[in-house]
């Protein structure tokens, strides 16, 4: 016969089921809820989808850019233009950064995969040694 009181593990703790009603109680535990369970007791299979995060760049970060890159003053009419730059650069990037990772049949992107196709593009960056596959 099975222990009505196991313990399962979750993602978010421990979960403790009672044989009375069938109720789980939460025993703390460590980390973050990841996709975890659902309502039900089937995996989540989808992510909330997110729209609009090229706004998350804010003015302050196009101004901090600016100063590094040695712009004394800024227009108010920018902010938007450099926001469609950085997107369609970053997803030129990003495209072929994911191509080399699915090729090489690994699903998480390493400072080697960046600097090989940064290097490719033909903007290289430097301080991360070479970039040779």
């Amino acid at each position: 016969m099975v222990n009505p009181n196991l313990l399962r593990s979750d993602v978010s703790g421990s979960v403790g089921f009672h044989a009375s009603g069938g109720k789980a109680t939460s025993t703390g535990g460590k980390g973050g809820k990841g996709m975890g369970l659902g309502r039900g007791k089937t995996a989540k299979r989808h992510r909330k989808i997110l729209r609009d995060n090229i706004q998350g760049v804010t003015k302050g970060d196009i101004r901090r850019m600016a100063r590094r890159g040695g712009v004394k003053r800024i227009s108010a009419g920018i902010y938007d233009g450099v926001r469609t730059v950085m997107r369609t650069r970053l997803e030129l990037i990003l495209s072929d950064i994911c191509a080399v990772v699915e090729n090489c049949g690994r699903k998480t992107v390493t400072t080697t995969d960046v600097v090989f196709v940064l290097n490719r593009i033909g903007s290289p960056i430097y301080g991360f040694g070479t970039s040779e596959r």
